[in-house]
């Protein structure tokens, strides 16, 4: 899995960040910036409940691309 940001509805409230700092930072602005987008296993709960908390429904966990079968 993996975080993705909708930038068109995110105001920058920063719970993201409380919930997930280990992958969430803020910008001087208060906006979230990603860092390593990929959820581990270990880490998934706490992005779930970071995702539910955004009161704008701008956080969401997303299937990660599969490397392509060659």
């Amino acid at each position: 899995m993996r975080l993705e940001i909708d930038w068109t509805r995110c105001d920058g409230h920063g719970l993201c960040a409380r919930l997930l700092p280990e992958r969430i930072g803020l910008d001087d602005a208060g906006f979230p910036v990603l860092g390593d987008r990929t959820v581990d296993t270990d880490d998934l709960a706490h992005a779930r409940r970071a995702v539910s908390a955004c009161p704008r429904l701008a956080l969401r966990l997303e299937q990660a691309p599969s490397p392509a079968t060659r």
